[in-house]
């Protein structure tokens, strides 16, 4: 529509509030020529002689310029229009002067649209007035409810009866509006019939979509219907003024709302994407939106991919994509993966870039000892940075002492010496160790102790497997469940003391295992061999007086 949108109220009769009107108007108002015989400033009015003996008074303001001088003069005429009740207005006379100049002029072939605002309004219509021309609009032409005071408003309307006897103008808003629905319906109904794209016209861009002008009709393409990549922001793809190419969808007759949509007017590229692209093509694409979280990306083909923020550089620290990323930049990609049935695709960066753990495993073999930075810190350990890539250093690997660990240690932005104990390639995985760089408390110990000596130890820490104890300063050992007898596993406390054997030592894994009923058995061993040994003595004494005695 391109009229306001007024409720109709069509229950007047037209021809008896026309005729009521001219007569109002013959008998409230004339056009004549006065004659100016006083001018008093003080009470702002001049005294106009109309003829038949009578004065009337016009408002001076009528007749003063733009800086407030009168330009009328004691005895000049004065063209004026009588209002009734001894008023008379020049500025009225004028208008109707005007008009009547306009009917004289007035072409019946010639067809007449004009658009002014409504001034006036009677019960039998409105006063439009148009470059100081009043026409008037039966209230039945207007298109205008009853329960609206339209003065003010802007409408557009027709010409459709000029009497040149009475000097007066008719226009119908009425007839351009049921021209422009007729337009309308036949616009829309070849629309809707052929369903065939045609070339429209943007109008203007909103948040929420855009109108395009179709053969004359305005109609809204949601942002929803303008690509196959799903809703999208239309002023980041058009400009008002574009042509594109569009497909009617649907037509509200109520609201008069044309649906419109252009991707439904251009081929879908999902129907035949495995033809257009594949996983591992690499690709060139357009940054068209950054968020926190990743990049979306033009791929061409009415095509957008997301680019996740993990994808976008080795470097697993990445804050935010803005910081690699600029808008409208172009870059090359790698398709990993297609989701047909989700219409998404996923594409890659850093797939494209030099591997930082390739360049590591060139330089570096496990057992170096390299300096690093800390970047992280979590509760299972810290993330050290040797190079270009991270290695973690696990609170196993901080220190020979078991209490401490990365949080009580270190601090981010710390510089640590380690040592690399594995390095997992394909995983793109690196350990590191700091204890590793120090002497081994169990080495040493081991070099003191070996399988079967005695130690006694105070419990540290019970499992379902069995029993951690303390044998030195960061030297432990484990007394597995089954080798605790006859000690019984629920009654053993925090802090107690077992004695047992070592069954089981190797400083280079840092292992060792006790075992109490090993240590039963050997103390049984040896009472055995101590009682086998003084019984062989006392046979041999025995032996020996038995043989004086035979003597």
């Amino acid at each position: 529509m391109k009229f306001e949108d007024f409720e109709i109220d069509e229950t007047e009769d037209f021809a008896a509030m026309l005729e009521e009107s001219f007569k109002k108007s013959e008998s409230k108002s004339d056009l004549v020529t006065g004659t100016i015989v006083k001018i008093d400033e003080n009470d702002n009015l001049a005294v106009v002689d109309i003829g038949g003996g009578r004065d009337a008074n016009l408002n001076l303001d009528e007749i003063k310029d733009e800086e407030g001088n009168v330009t009328f003069n004691v005895g000049d005429e004065i063209s004026v229009v009588t209002m009734g009740r001894g008023r008379i207005s020049h500025t009225a006379a004028q208008a109707r002067v005007a008009l009547n100049e306009f009917i004289a002029e007035y072409d019946e072939e010639q067809e007449y649209i004009i658009e002014g605002i409504i001034t006036k309004t009677n019960k039998g219509g409105y006063v439009v007035e148009v470059d100081g021309l009043e026409f008037f609009m039966p209230r039945t032409l207007s298109y205008l409810s009853s329960k609206i005071d339209p003065k003010g408003k802007k409408v557009k309307a027709v010409i459709v009866k000029v009497d040149k006897d009475k000097g007066s103008v008719v226009v119908s808003r009425k007839e351009l509006i049921e021209r422009d629905k007729a337009k309308t319906d036949e616009i829309v109904g070849k629309l809707l019939e052929n369903k065939e794209p045609v070339i429209g016209t943007i109008k203007k861009i909103t948040s929420y979509g855009m109108f395009v002008d179709v053969g004359g009709m305005d109609g809204l393409v949601h942002y929803s219907q303008i690509s196959h990549k799903g809703p999208v922001n239309p002023s980041k793809y058009f400009v008002e003024g574009d042509e594109v190419n569009v497909i009617a969808l649907e037509y509200d007759k109520k609201k008069r709302h044309l649906s419109l949509s252009i991707k439904d007017a251009n081929p879908d590229p999902w129907a035949d994407i495995d033809a257009i692209i594949g996983v591992g093509d690499t690709v060139t694409a357009t940054v068209s939106n950054i968020e926190p979280y990743g990049v979306f990306v033009d791929l061409g083909e009415d095509l957008e991919a997301f680019l996740h923020v993990s994808e976008i550089s080795w470097d697993k620290n990445v804050k935010h994509p803005k910081d690699y990323l600029e808008n409208n930049s172009d870059i090359n990609v790698e398709v990993i993966e297609i989701d047909k049935e989700g219409r998404r695709l996923r594409v890659s960066l850093k797939n494209l870039l030099p591997k930082p753990m390739d360049a590591f495993v060139a330089e570096n073999r496990v057992g170096d000892v390299v300096t690093g930075t800390v970047t992280s810190i979590t509760d299972f350990g810290a993330f050290v940075k040797v190079g270009t890539v991270e290695g973690l250093l696990h609170n196993q690997e901080i220190s020979w002492d078991k209490s401490q660990n990365a949080k009580s240690e270190l601090k981010v932005a710390d510089e640590v010496e380690v040592k690399i104990i594995k390095i997992d390639r394909d995983a793109g995985k690196i350990s590191l160790s700091k204890k590793a760089l120090e002497a081994s408390p169990v080495k040493a110990f081991a070099e003191t102790h070996k399988n079967g000596a005695i130690v006694t130890g105070t419990v540290k820490d019970k499992k379902d497997f069995g029993v951690f104890i303390s044998l030195e300063d960061n030297v432990d050992a484990l007394i597995r469940t089954e080798d605790l007898h006859p000690i019984k596993f629920d009654e053993i406390e925090k802090g107690q003391e077992i004695k047992g054997v070592i069954s089981f030592i190797d400083g280079n894994t840092d292992r060792i295992r006790v075992s109490v009923k090993r240590l039963e058995r050997q103390e049984e061993r040896e009472a055995m061999d101590q009682l086998n040994l003084d019984q062989d003595d006392s046979m041999t004494l025995g032996d020996a007086f038995g043989d004086i005695l035979k003597k």
